[in-house]
């Protein structure tokens, strides 16, 4: 499905934005960057059901209720994906309370995880096919 090799195509971007975010000192944008990943591979997991939701904690609780709750992801993926929104929200709109480095370094690490994880479910259950084996740039 083209909309799922997207979302991936574009989560994989945003990890590389985040990445480049944390070398230059940025870590509000690197927390935005990856929780964005993440949320779009978790829209793309959500299609795999034909689920779609119409806000961020909508995605966030169809993940929990279809994926996390069933045992397809731990619940560490859950716990991920609902803190990494917290300080994406907190990095885009708080004053006075930055997201620090070691912060976004652990960020982007659970970014990295639950994206290969997620890809991996999306790949063993033919919703990436071969279009997404090599979008990565």
């Amino acid at each position: 499905m083209k909309e799922i090799t997207d979302l991936v195509s574009k989560a994989e971007k945003f990890l590389k934005t985040a990445e480049a975010a944390l070398e230059l000192g940025d870590y509000d944008s690197c927390a935005s960057r990856c929780y964005y990943a993440m949320f779009f591979l978790a829209e793309a997991a959500l299609l795999t059901k034909g689920l779609r939701a119409s806000s961020h904690k909508g995605v966030i609780s169809l993940f929990g209720e279809h994926f996390v709750k069933p045992g397809i992801f731990g619940r560490e993926y859950g716990k991920m994906l609902n803190e990494a929104y917290d300080r994406r929200l907190r990095g885009d709109y708080a004053t006075g309370f930055d997201i620090e480095e070691e912060e976004a370094r652990r960020m982007l690490e659970e970014a990295r995880e639950f994206v290969k994880e997620v890809r991996k479910y999306l790949e063993e259950t033919g919703a990436l096919g071969t279009q997404g084996e090599n979008e990565n740039g």
